[in-house]
């Protein structure tokens, strides 16, 4: 089988759902790979960093991927990805959805001077429109320009002709649209339904209707066994209960899918459970990407292969199949309650189920089935008030029995319906079995990851030995490397001014009007500290007691971290605009600072009234260096000099003097680059926009 290489309408369906969790995310940069894969970095205050991956080539897919997923920043932007930073930086992700049924998503996103609304073509060439508020083309990826539709600069954006969707279609529609097919029913549904070719044959397995059949031959049985396979992976989709599975062919990926297909089965794929379908899309496309370089795909660019990840990968697959064990057993009980509760409560679910049959023997139509039952409800009658609701499009009556309810076919008696929920649980109870077999496989599995590393490890134990006491002894000499590895995993305070103190405490500070807002209203608690200049135009600086996601606490700060984080204050602020070498700083609790003016005064944006004590901290200093930080991670630093120095391999200090930021940005980058044997590696971590982000705004120059 030839691996998957387009997500298909049912995959949208199901990955939209998924997406739509991540609304609120701020944007802060647009990067486009080639001429097909958009990549927006997104930022949210309880997920971190979050990567919205957009590719329309060769490959078409969208989804959210794992940072360690995420290839390096391509070098100069092109036009396409500057108008998509202008555009988007710091908007809100406001929402994703499918257009119809077609392989099209719209990507929303809202800022207080304009919307833009992202428009991904996974079908055909493939393309990215980006529309302006009016649904106007800003700019798109490919000019379109056919008699039936066009996308280019300037224009309406046009979408493609509407299609059937196969997941809302009623069935006196279905009907028309398969009497109207010449065809077989595989066909029929492929095309005139829009399925796909793969979507229709498991439609197909699962109604357990033969595929070639011809719709001369289809009689009204086919048709509903066929509707009702349709509606059920209809229902799956729109309640988000999916089951994702990527499927693999002797170790290469082959397929990801929203559940199990029974077409798979008969393949003898192999196949790994995930719990979300983002994560399954995500992992097969990584994994897909690497598929013609096993060697590197193994052994994540070393030469030993990385066992520990292998080994924790086997292991959560064990747990996912583990929770789907209970999960069957709670399913499986369940179906059997049912079928008891039915049969505990004969007499009125037969009556019931008698009074619809009777009814529609009688030509009444279903809703005035529905209809009439919910009117003798609020008589009062004891049968009609368990009656929930009447589908007719399934023939199906829903009652609610003793606090359960249970979906009964309307069309048979109470012991034919006992029947069917007892064959299901006893289905799932055979699939836990199979689950179970899973398990072994994979533990077994697992044991022999475990006996080719220590293996690996016993083959190498001498070299190791000699190796030890030299590495125990010599620090890594980063700045003589030939080849530096870039290790990052950004944080969610990096969209602000940052920094450790000597004592390990975070800082961090406003760029602007709108960061001050936001530092003060998400991310200050109680026990932090709020510093701030006597003199105007300072930043909000915030000494941080705890993490986002712990408890608030009281910390008692060493005296080292409140200067330091006194003089990142002053160093940010006009102090050092107007070049001057020091000034006052003050400190004061969280629930001192107030949005709330006197009456009649007025505060702008960004600005806060303080009231109650304060502890201040006169003549403080200027001073900031900026550094290349090389492990854990590969960044760039800046902040208070004894602190940045103290982290980082190779740093630069500064202090207030002539050149104008842009310009003293890159004279610290080519000072930097001159450190390091590896001038690659400054380029990727350490670009001149990269270390303006730590340098005060005004004049500055290098400390001699």
């Amino acid at each position: 089988m030839d691996p998957k290489r387009e997500l298909s309408s049912i995959d949208l369906a199901a990955l939209v759902t998924e997406l739509g969790r991540y609304e609120g995310a701020k944007v802060d940069k647009a990067y486009l790979y080639g001429d097909s894969l958009l990549r927006l970095r997104m930022r949210d205050f309880d997920r971190g960093r979050i990567e919205l991956m957009i590719e329309v080539g060769e490959i078409k897919r969208a989804h959210v991927a794992d940072p360690d997923h995420v290839a390096d920043a391509p070098g100069r932007p092109p036009n396409f990805a500057k108008m998509l930073r202008n555009r988007l930086s710091g908007a809100d992700f406001a929402g994703v959805s499918q257009y119809e049924f077609d392989r099209i998503l719209r990507f929303e996103f809202e800022r207080p001077d304009a919307n833009t609304t992202i428009v991904a073509e996974l079908f055909g060439q493939g393309n990215v429109a980006v529309l302006d508020e009016h649904g106007d083309v800003v700019q798109s990826l490919e000019t379109v320009r056919l008699k039936s539709r066009t996308v280019a600069p300037g224009a309406q954006y046009e979408y493609p002709a509407s299609r059937l969707n196969p997941l809302d279609v009623s069935y006196e529609a279905f009907v028309r649209q398969m009497d109207e097919s010449t065809s077989d029913v595989v066909r029929t549904l492929a095309t005139q339904l829009n399925l796909g070719g793969q979507y229709a044959e498991e439609v197909c397995t699962r109604a357990g209707v033969e595929k070639e059949l011809s719709i001369d031959e289809a009689d009204e049985a086919v048709y509903k066994a066929v509707y009702d396979a349709l509606e059920e992976l209809s229902v799956r989709l729109r309640s988000g209960d999916v089951d994702p599975r990527v499927y693999l062919e002797a170790d290469r990926v082959v397929d990801v899918t929203p559940f199990p297909l029974e077409e798979h089965e008969s393949d003898s794929f192999d196949s790994e459970a995930f719990d979300s379908f983002n994560d399954a899309v995500d992992e097969y496309f990584f994994r897909f990407d690497r598929s013609d370089d096993k060697e590197t795909q193994d052994t994540g660019g070393s030469n030993r292969p990385d066992f520990e990840a292998k080994i924790a990968k086997q292991q959560r697959i064990i747990d996912q199949q583990e929770g789907a064990i209970d999960s069957f057993d709670e399913q499986a009980a369940a179906e059997r309650e049912k079928a008891e509760l039915i049969y505990a409560r004969y007499d009125l679910v037969d009556e019931i189920l008698s009074t619809i049959q009777d009814a529609r023997a009688d030509g009444v139509p279903w809703d005035t089935i529905d209809e009439t039952l919910t009117e003798a409800a609020e008589a009062g009658i004891d049968a009609a008030e368990a009656v929930v609701g009447v589908d007719g499009s399934t023939g199906t009556v829903t009652v609610r029995i003793d606090g359960t309810t249970v979906s009964l076919d309307a069309t048979t008696g109470v012991e034919k319906n006992a029947d069917k929920l007892y064959t299901e649980a006893k289905r799932i109870e055979e699939k836990k079995e199979g689950a179970k077999q899973a398990i072994e496989n994979t533990r077994e599995e697992l044991e022999a990851i475990k006996a080719r590393r220590d293996a690996w490890e016993a083959d190498d134990a001498d070299d190791e030995d000699e190796s030890d006491d030299d590495a125990d002894q010599e620090p890594t000499d980063w700045r003589s490397m030939r080849s530096v590895p870039v290790r990052r995993n950004e944080q969610w305070y990096e969209r602000f001014r940052w920094f450790h103190t000597s004592d390990g405490f975070l800082v961090i500070g406003g760029r602007n009007a709108d960061d001050n807002e936001a530092l003060v209203k998400k991310y200050m608690s109680k026990g932090d500290r709020f510093f701030h200049t006597q003199a105007h135009g300072a930043p909000v600086t915030i000494l941080k007691a705890t993490g986002p996601s712990e408890p608030a606490k009281d910390i008692d700060f060493p005296d080292s971290t409140l200067q330091e984080a006194a003089q990142f204050a002053v160093s940010y602020s006009s102090v050092w605009k107007d070049s001057r070498f020091s000034g006052d700083v003050y400190m004061v609790r969280p629930d001192q600072v107030s949005k709330t003016p006197e009456s009649g005064e007025y505060i702008e944006k960004g600005s806060f009234v303080i009231r109650g004590d304060r502890t201040y901290f006169d003549d403080v200093p200027v001073g900031v260096a900026v550094g290349i930080q090389c492990e854990p991670q590969t960044r760039v630093v800046g902040g208070p000099p004894k602190p940045i120095e103290a982290h980082a391999e190779a740093t630069l200090r500064l202090q207030p003097g002539k050149y104008a930021q842009n310009d003293i940005a890159k004279i610290c980058y080519r000072e930097l680059r001159e450190m390091f044997a590896d001038e690659t590696f400054v380029r990727k971590v350490a670009s001149p926009d990269q270390i303006q982000e730590f340098l005060p705004a005004g004049g500055s120059e290098l400390v001699e």
